[in-house]
């Protein structure tokens, strides 16, 4: 809302999900979204919105009617994929990127974290390429096979925007998935990882929705590597700590706890390995209820997707699924700073964030001989794609 109020020539949007009417209490919040949207409509304020062509949307319809851009990109066509993308661009000059959706249960029901930079074109020029790209696919059946030069990155790993975060001095780039969608000079998601962790020389800590180092198609299920490796590789070879946050709902694969007990084996007489893993449960509680009273609820989902280590943070849209990186299109940044101390700080605030989930009641560890029996979760099944700063005068970056 405070970005909305802000607006006076545009606004960008990139959203999987656009449902924020429906008569809930906790729905309040989404239909207060959509009422400023339809109030900025009338006001002469440039209004661009992306979604995937999937979203069955009476919200987008009812913008639309009233003046806004809509586009649909068709990711089925392009890369048998999803939109999962979620940032918005305000007046060219304000960003925010995360977790969170245009859905009501997105920001009534879900935990989610996003950040917010205020005041900064020069990383608003290079996401808003990235839309950009998104509005070029308008009306087309498959990706080209050259992106025009207006479409490059301006920022990536090798050359990285610098900046005063909250005056922290730093470092900051946007990453893109899947390669398909990363023209020269943008960095793929999992470069961008990559990077984070191998900078790593203290810990890294992860939280996302689901863990599942698999690929996925209709016949097949194949091992994803990239980042199980990757994690592996910084516990064995360069003794870094590694936290795993991963939220447990009834989606959860089973899978998910072979691969984690794979992990802790990996450290099993090895000096100086350290790896930890928690579930998130916010319905713990509620885990054995009758499906009468399930249906009658919402479900509460931990739906975070970030690293962070001791001098970097990686924030985008994917949870750790091989799926989700090969196929769907999503944004990340990057961010590197060097003095973490300072509770203004990006990497000190994410890292608080983390620790606050990590010893709260609803982060508990259970093992794969310990599920609940009423969590229906006796058939393997791949997870389901489920629909804070920068300034000169510090303002708040992290919006949880």
């Amino acid at each position: 809302m405070n970005l909305l109020n802000m607006a006076k020539k545009s606004v960008d949007i990139v959203s999987s999900h656009w449902d924020l009417n429906h008569t809930h209490p906790s729905a309040c919040q989404g239909q207060r979204l959509f009422e400023k949207l339809l109030q900025l409509t009338s006001q002469n304020i440039e209004i661009k919105l992306v979604s995937d062509v999937t979203a069955d949307s009476k919200v987008l319809e009812a913008l639309k009617l009233k003046g806004a851009e809509v586009t649909y990109m068709n990711m089925t066509a392009y890369n048998k994929g999803r939109l999962q993308s979620s940032f918005w661009i305000v007046d060219k000059q304000h960003v925010y990127i995360g977790s969170a959706g245009l859905d009501w249960r997105s920001l009534g029901q879900m935990k989610e974290l996003g950040v917010i930079f205020y005041n900064c074109s020069c990383l608003v020029l290079d996401l808003q390429r990235i839309f950009a790209l998104y509005s070029s696919l308008k009306f087309k059946s498959r990706v080209p096979q050259t992106w025009s030069k207006r479409l490059y990155g301006v920022y990536d790993n090798e050359k990285k925007l610098q900046l005063q975060l909250n005056e922290t001095k730093s470092q900051a780039f946007v990453s893109n998935s899947p390669k398909l969608f990363c023209p020269k000079n943008r960095s793929f998601d999992i470069d961008a990882i990559y990077s984070v962790i191998d900078d790593a020389k203290q810990y890294v800590y992860i939280a996302v929705t689901d863990y599942l180092p698999i690929s996925s198609t209709s016949t097949k299920r194949t091992y994803w590597p990239d980042l199980d490796g990757k994690i592996r590789e910084a516990l064995v070879l360069r003794s870094v700590k590694v936290r795993l946050l991963i939220s447990f709902w009834k989606e959860t694969d089973p899978l998910t706890f072979n691969f984690i007990s794979s992990l802790k084996a990996i450290c099993t007489e090895i000096a100086n390995c350290s790896l930890k893993v928690k579930f998130f449960d916010l319905e713990r509680e509620n885990a054995c209820a009758t499906k009468e009273q399930k249906n009658q609820t919402f479900p509460k989902l931990n739906r975070n997707k970030y690293m962070v280590t001791d001098g970097a943070a990686y924030i985008g849209n994917f949870d750790w699924v091989g799926n989700d990186f090969t196929q769907n299109a999503g944004t990340g940044l990057v961010i590197n700073q060097a003095d973490v101390r300072d509770n203004r700080s990006i990497i000190k605030q994410l890292k608080d964030v983390f620790e606050r989930d990590w010893y709260s009641p609803y982060a508990k560890s259970l093992q794969p001989t310990k599920q609940l029996n009423c969590s229906n979760l006796s058939k393997i099944k791949t997870p389901s794609n489920q629909p804070a700063t920068h300034n000169a005068t510090g303002r708040e970056p992290l919006s949880t």
